[in-house]
């Protein structure tokens, strides 16, 4: 039995025999674009075919981010890469590293040696390129009045944007007249004072319709503006000088407008939130300082006299009551004291003598007690003071024992 190939081997073998076909490898394929699009990835996939035949045609993204020029469905072209098999479904295409618009090589040639050139200045270095001004105030706007961009990159500009004010140079963008009123348009924007920026915009159109855009007047012209250059030519996958010359290139007119100011919207929303912040940042010092005070107002209660006064006012209640109490015991004592001392002088009173049956007896002619017999005489008048009451007498006798 002849040898028995696996799928994967065969197909290997065949892709080997066309990689090592040097004439398979620098290829220049001429055909119709047709299915044509673009990956995520960024991978361009597509099939050239003429009358009679067709192949895959895959283009990676480094081949498509050199590229100044992509096809649409139906655009004639010449692709140049190299011819290999994909091996998960066995299919031979060409693997795509240039494109060209079929009858354009012409201009072709001239766009990438006038690239070179300027670029070998340095007119494309970024160094060169300038920042967009955030919040413009005064805009210059480079373009046809009759332009459908016209209205797009206006509408775009008042929708998002109303602040700016609008500065209109016209001028041809289209045709042999285009590229000196390019310039002239640039050049009168630039005698201008205040200015943030300048718009340079054209819808879609083919390569010649573009080629204004491509000429080195106005590429040079652009480099010597005093404000920076915002580009807007074409559509997403057109090229042109002006855009690698222009401080900020932008895929379309509409895309130049939104990139020249910002979103309103996002405006309100970014001082909403800052508003947010601050009114947080401001209740957050308030309170910061609240709690100081709180703290300043603690440390001065701590520190105040009035806690001294209060204490001093307590202890005077203190001294008080007891001064109260220590009166109170004295007088207690010294009433008991007085009840002893009154006990004892009513023992010593005569009043307690008399209660025994004694009694007081005066003369009444002397008012003087008499403690004598000998102090009264016959006849005399004499008061006798007994317990209870007094009386007169006359006494008969004396103290001798003689009567009257």
């Amino acid at each position: 039995m002849d040898q028995v190939w696996s799928v994967s081997a065969l197909t290997r073998y065949i892709r080997e025999l066309f990689d090592i076909d040097y004439r398979l490898q620098d290829v220049w394929l001429a055909g119709e674009v047709s299915n044509f699009s673009r990956a995520t990835s960024g991978h361009v996939y597509f099939t050239l075919k003429d009358d009679s035949a067709q192949i895959r045609c895959v283009m990676w993204r480094s081949a498509v981010a050199r590229q100044m020029y992509l096809p649409a469905h139906g655009d004639a072209v010449l692709a140049h890469g190299s011819v290999s098999v994909y091996e998960a479904n066995g299919a031979y295409q060409l693997y795509v590293d240039a494109l060209r618009p079929l009858g354009r090589g012409d201009l072709h040639l001239e766009f990438e040696r006038l690239k070179t050139r300027l670029a070998a200045e340095g007119l494309f270095d970024l160094e060169r390129k300038r920042p967009i001004p955030p919040y413009p105030r005064r805009l210059g706007l480079v373009t046809s009045p009759n332009a459908a961009a016209l209205r797009d990159v206006l509408t775009i500009l008042s929708r998002r944007y109303p602040l700016v004010e609008i500065v209109f140079a016209p001028a041809a963008v289209q045709g042999a007249e285009a590229p000196p009123q390019l310039c002239a348009a640039i050049e009168a924007l630039n005698r201008l004072e205040g200015l943030d920026a300048i718009l340079l915009v054209r819808g879609g159109g083919s390569l010649e319709e573009l080629w204004a855009f491509n000429d080195e007047t106005v590429a040079r012209a652009i480099a010597a503006s005093r404000y920076p250059i915002i580009t807007g030519v074409g559509h997403e996958t057109d090229f042109t000088i002006a855009d690698f010359v222009a401080d900020l290139r932008a895929p379309t007119p509409s895309a130049a407008a939104e990139l020249a100011v910002p979103d309103r919207a996002d405006l309100k929303a970014q001082v909403e939130a800052l508003a947010q912040r601050l009114a947080l940042a401001l209740q957050g010092q308030i309170d910061a300082q609240r709690w100081r005070l709180q703290a300043q107002a603690q440390t001065l209660r701590h520190l105040s006299p009035l806690g001294r006064l209060l204490n001093l006012r307590q202890r005077l209640d203190d001294l008080n009551e007891r001064a109260i109490r220590l009166m109170q015991h004295t007088i207690a004592l010294r009433r008991e004291r007085l009840r002893g001392a009154t006990l004892a002088l009513a023992g010593l009173s005569p009043l307690a003598t008399l209660e025994r049956g004694y009694a007081i007896v005066r003369h009444l002619g002397r008012d003087e007690i008499v403690r004598d017999a000998a102090q009264v005489a016959p006849g005399d008048r004499l008061e006798v003071q007994v317990r209870h009451g007094r009386f007169a007498v006359r006494a008969e006798t004396n103290g001798t024992g003689a009567g009257t």
